[in-house]
């Protein structure tokens, strides 16, 4: 990156079938991931589902921001036997997602890996996933909250000596709570950085990288003071 411009941040689409907005397939992203990278100083850049167009797409960013949705990653990517009734996938969303992820990890290019995009990082880096927290978790908390997402639905602790510790300067935040699946393992390569109440994984990062970072909740909606600046401490590594 030339130091005249602002980092450019690559953020993953999502995809729907045939209607409500379109009578074709069509891309969807909430318009709070940009406008919380555009406050930290970077340039927003939407990502397709092209794998095949990874590394050239990679080429165009300086950092990437892996995001959630309304699916789940394919079991067979973690080596499941089986799949829970609940599991409902993409499979060229998450195609196109580990593609993107597995070339900025090569590249030691800044990730935010975000809800569904945190899961796919943990495995990324060797980890597994619970499949249905409700069937998994005796006494779990609300993962998927009723209250709005712009409202906190739990809080998570924060673990020490982590890059998301340093980020945040706490050892607790207020989390927003979107999610059925969480990280059950989180692999050789990452450290789990954030966990609830009842034992849920909330977060994972990669010490190895020079700033690998996924949360389970939605920090693009500025819940707690710290989502602010997990946003900053993206663009400032997309920088550096």
């Amino acid at each position: 990156m030339t130091p005249t411009r602002k980092p450019r941040v690559g953020i993953t689409l999502d995809s729907e079938q045939p209607g409500g907005y379109s009578l074709y397939p069509w891309y969807a992203l909430r318009t709070n991931y940009a406008a919380a990278i555009a406050s930290a100083g970077g340039v927003p850049i939407a990502l397709p589902h092209h794998a095949e167009l990874a590394a050239d797409m990679l080429d165009a960013i300086d950092a990437i921001v892996v995001t959630g949705g309304a699916f789940d990653v394919d079991p067979a990517l973690y080596g499941a036997a089986d799949t829970h009734a609940t599991v409902t996938l993409k499979s060229g969303r998450t195609l196109a997602e580990r593609a993107l992820l597995d070339g900025a990890l090569a590249r030691d290019m800044p990730v935010l890996g975000i809800c569904g995009g945190e899961q796919l990082l943990a495995v990324a880096l060797g980890g597994t996933l619970i499949q249905h927290i409700p069937d998994s978790v005796a006494d779990a908390l609300a993962h998927e909250q009723p209250n709005p997402r712009n409202q906190a639905g739990h809080s998570v602790t924060v673990t020490p000596g982590t890059l998301l510790h340093r980020i945040v300067a706490r050892g607790e935040m207020r989390v927003n709570s979107s999610h059925h699946q969480a990280v059950l393992s989180a692999g050789p390569r990452a450290r789990v950085n954030a966990v609830a109440a009842d034992g849920v994984v909330e977060g994972v990062e990669d010490p190895g990288q020079r700033f690998c970072l996924g949360v389970q909740w939605h920090p693009e909606f500025l819940v707690d003071d710290g989502d602010a600046l997990i946003f900053a401490a993206l663009v400032q590594a997309a920088a550096a």
